[in-house]
């Protein structure tokens, strides 16, 4: 299984959120803070605000915080509501049944279980698990040469 960089981004943002506690963030902070491309942020941002994952703050001063309890938020759920689809071999998508073997494979099922075990094991976690220590994240945020970070 691979999970898309859209994915990845969105649980570094998430984590990030959560790390902060209820402070407002802004994109560039988190763009800086992970030395990723602040324009693939602005369309994972816009894709958890539309999940229900964060709650932007438009105009000065704005940015975005996490919506809810990270004690509530599984990462199987966040990888569900990111990934575009699941379709770990040709045959998962329905549309496509170019493979001679389509009807007759018994791989299909194999795939299919392993792949409902990968996203299991991902309900049985929660964003709180993985939040990061502020002080821990500002030791990181002046290594990597950002200046003052604000507790």
């Amino acid at each position: 299984m691979n999970l898309t960089m859209y994915t990845d981004y969105s649980l570094r943002v998430l984590i990030y959120l959560g790390s902060r506690k209820g402070k407002i963030v802004t994109i560039t902070e988190i763009a800086q803070y992970y030395r990723v491309s602040r324009n693939h942020l602005v369309k994972v941002v816009h894709g958890l605000g539309k999940n229900g994952f964060i709650e932007t703050i438009r105009g000065k001063g704005g940015g975005m915080q996490l919506k809810g309890d990270p004690r509530q938020i599984t990462i199987g759920e966040v990888v569900r509501k990111t990934e575009p689809n699941f379709h770990i071999v040709e045959c998962f998508d329905e549309n496509n049944k170019r493979c001679i073997l389509h009807s007759a494979c018994g791989l299909k099922s194999v795939l299919a279980e392993a792949n409902r075990a990968f996203l299991e094991v991902l309900d049985r976690y929660t964003l709180d698990r993985f939040l990061q220590d502020p002080e821990a994240m500002k030791d990181l945020w002046s290594q990597v040469g950002h200046g003052q970070w604000q507790v």
